[in-house]
């Protein structure tokens, strides 16, 4: 079905084909008609399906802009999720003049999302503990809320947020159509639809087998083995940009740990972390500052990096839907992806249940007998810079890339990389070889005539 059949408004049907998105996915195709006349919906897709889009959309084109009161609330697990969907709300909703969107997530200071609030949005998306600390602080107005999307229910309630979820519905209108999307249908999901939706539709995406263009393999060692097994593994590969999940978040410290240690450019993201922290590794792992980004389950929900080279399991997860989410992110835009697992002689029984799950068997594999080890860097060719302004400051990627390569910084181009703005904060990759010198000129010279801190990102 394309996008045009659907009744979407011009200005989201011109971004639509500015994007170049003309043929809506089959979760959008079904969701979308059914949330434009109001409905509630119960919506089962993976993760990588087009889901955002297809409550986004909806809620985009009915949307009263002239009313800067919050119409629709969507929450979310994590904040890098959160992050995501704003994102895409933002992308899809450009061509809507004052269109407001906050993400109100834990992590970071309430105050200044309190006074966000104050000044008025459209669109809030947030954790469930920090939407119901802002409840409880009456600083959130629910009265004119027209929606409330449940993202990744499943893994909210994994997650042990179902009383926080159950007190956000009840503080908001009766009137309300609620939008549940989750990977999974679980009894405790059931149980919330039943509770909180009225006739909703069900539409299901059946479960996408492990895409046959992802090669699966599987290398077994021992359990006192695996950090020597992955190092070995990385080296065969050499992966610009490559995935390891772990089970724990203990392991994923220990294992970033000893990764930099041997040389490799890693970093790990888990749950523990301040919301700055987390930003600094996705930013690095983003613009190739870390090849490896080593990370739990819900740490890693929400992270969608582009030309992703490998997803490596150092731990198998127990059961067989998230391995298909973890792998799911490479081999995305036609490319062939490559799905490692780093398997134990305990491990049997899980890969059997992941291979009768996909109806793929994984490949058994093992690293060269000479691996390039000694003369193979797995540093990463960039570094990363914090530069103290963000969107809100007015600060753009071109005066960033003109104070580098201008007059007062005199660098070529081609050793600047990719730019990330945030609202308040932006990072700039640059050449590992010129970081010290791009370091010491922006904080010497000036951006758009001002002076900002400048920091490394390590």
């Amino acid at each position: 079905m394309n996008f045009s059949e659907l009744a979407l408004s011009p200005p989201l049907l011109q971004v639509l084909e500015e994007l170049d998105f003309r043929t809506a996915t089959p979760i959008q195709a079904q969701s979308i008609p059914v949330l434009l006349q109001g409905r509630d919906l119960v919506g089962q897709a993976k993760t990588g399906s087009g889901k955002t889009a297809a409550f986004a959309l909806p809620i985009l084109r009915r949307i009263q802009l002239q009313r800067r009161r919050l119409q629709a609330l969507v929450l979310c697990p994590t904040r890098e999720l959160c992050a995501q969907v704003a994102g895409e709300f933002r992308r899809l909703g450009r061509r809507l003049p004052g269109l407001q969107v906050l993400v109100l997530a834990g992590g970071q200071p309430v105050r200044p999302q309190v006074n966000a609030l104050e000044k008025g949005a459209h669109i809030a998306v947030g954790t469930p503990g920090r939407i119901l600390d802002l409840l409880q602080r009456e600083a959130l107005e629910t009265r004119q809320l027209a929606t409330v999307v449940l993202d990744e229910a499943d893994r909210m309630l994994d997650m042990g947020f179902r009383e926080d979820m159950e007190r956000i519905l009840g503080e908001t209108p009766p009137t309300r159509q609620t939008v549940l999307f989750s990977a999974t249908f679980p009894p405790d999901i059931e149980a919330l639809s039943r509770a909180f939706q009225k006739e909703p539709v069900r539409v299901t995406v059946a479960e996408a087998e492990a895409a046959p263009d992802i090669q699966q393999l599987r290398y077994t060692c021992e359990p006192e083995e695996k950090t020597a097994l992955l190092l070995r593994i990385l080296r065969q590969y050499q992966p610009t940009s490559a995935i390891v999940f772990c089970n724990l978040k203990a392991t994923v410290v220990e294992l970033t740990r000893a990764l930099v240690e041997a040389g490799v450019g890693a970093d790990g993201l888990q749950g523990d972390m301040e919301q700055m922290a987390r930003d600094d590794v996705m930013a690095k792992f983003r613009n190739h500052s870390a090849r490896v980004l080593i990370a739990t389950d819900v740490a890693g929900r929400g992270i969608d990096v582009e030309a992703l080279d490998a997803v490596i399991n150092f731990d198998l997860p127990s059961q067989p839907e998230p391995y298909v989410h973890r792998i799911g992110r490479t081999g995305r835009a036609g490319r062939r992806g490559l799905a490692i697992s780093i398997t134990t002689p305990r491990d049997e029984r899980k890969v059997e249940s992941i291979e009768l799950a996909t109806g793929v068997k994984m490949e058994r594999a093992s690293v060269e007998a000479q691996p390039p080890a000694s003369g193979v860097s797995l540093e990463a060719a960039w570094e990363t810079l914090f530069i103290s302004a963000g969107r809100k400051d007015k600060m753009r990627p071109g005066d960033i890339l003109g104070a580098l390569t201008g007059e007062a910084g005199g660098l070529k181009a081609s050793d600047i990389g990719k730019i990330e703005i945030h609202d308040h904060h932006a990072y700039v990759a640059v050449a590992r070889s010129i970081a010290r010198v791009a370091l010491q000129r922006l904080r010497e010279g000036r951006i758009k005539g001002r002076k900002y801190q400048i920091e490394r990102v390590r």
